[in-house]
């Protein structure tokens, strides 16, 4: 076993807005309760799922700061810090305030399409830089370029401060090389929750999950289930949840949980150019489909 707390289900946290497009601090309190209550494992500040890119640096220190205040260190808080400028991702980690903060989540480059030498170069200059831990993050259906299994082991093996890798290729094999060749301290952690089941059972250790911030009970308890071998209820859950969850990415992420969230009472669907609030065709497939799942959030009056 992997001696990690940031192991099992991690929340990429939206980060809700109200109907004038300002972020909702009262409906982000009450995302990071229904997180805690629902027994997820720790929670991920500023990821892409929180629309970062469109947030402003004073937004996001708010943002951050509140998830903080409102966790009251009950979970580990992971922030996503990445850039395509190595220089300047250096000068932010220098100057990070980490106070309640257990860890990095860093993006690979995007747009500038560095090759595997140049995305070693990238994440060593931070890992001489950083304050705390971090955990790799490959998403190449969002940053144009793979960081294949070699370039993660090398990174894994070459620094104890890779404690991670967030792994979003979408490739059961590339995850399966990772965790075969992966040093001992070293957790593979899914980036797609519908392939948490298939990389769990393969011998990674969580995710970090959309869907579980929309249903933080039965995710967590799918990948709880996986990871002590009780396969049979962990296959139950799992399907209980992948029409919904493949729905949640139909026009794009955060469009779909958030108009999920929004069913459930916990913050609006409101998100910020360039991405627009979910069709009407696509809300009502979800309520659909969500009527298929014991509600598990109760708003208060």
């Amino acid at each position: 076993m992997i001696n990690n707390k940031l192991t099992g289900t991690g929340i990429a946290l939206v980060t809700p807005f109200d109907k004038n497009y300002a972020v909702d601090f009262p409906a982000l309190s009450r995302l990071v309760e229904h997180c805690i209550a629902g027994g997820v494992d720790f929670l991920v500040a500023l990821g892409t799922t929180a629309e970062n890119v469109v947030l402003s640096e004073s937004e996001q220190t708010a943002v951050l700061n509140h998830i903080i205040s409102v966790n009251n260190n009950r979970l580990p808080v992971v922030l996503g810090l990445g850039g395509n400028n190595t220089t300047a991702l250096v000068e932010k980690l220098k100057k990070l305030d980490t106070k309640g903060l257990s860890a990095i989540l860093s993006v690979t480059p995007y747009y500038n399409r560095p090759s595997q030498e140049g995305l070693f170069q990238h994440y060593s200059a931070l890992a001489a830089a950083s304050p705390l831990p971090i955990i790799l993050y490959n998403v190449p259906t969002r940053t144009g370029v793979n960081m294949t299994a070699e370039t993660t082991l090398r990174l894994a093996h070459s620094n104890p401060i890779f404690i991670a890798v967030k792994e979003a290729s979408g490739s059961i094999s590339q995850a399966m090389e990772i965790i075969n060749n992966r040093p001992a301290h070293f957790a593979v952690l899914s980036g797609d929750d519908n392939l948490t089941l298939p990389i769990v059972t393969c011998g990674g250790e969580g995710v970090i999950s959309v869907v579980g911030q929309l249903y933080p009970a039965e995710f967590s308890q799918m990948v709880r289930e996986a990871r002590a071998g009780d396969l049979k209820t962990a296959q139950k859950l799992h399907y209980k949840l992948m029409h919904c969850t493949d729905l949640l990415f139909k026009e794009g992420n955060p469009v779909g949980v958030k108009a999920a969230l929004a069913h459930l009472g916990i913050c609006g669907e409101t998100v910020r150019l360039p991405l627009v609030a979910a069709s009407a065709s696509l809300k009502n497939l979800l309520l659909s489909e969500m009527e298929k799942i014991t509600p598990v959030f109760e708003p208060k009056s």
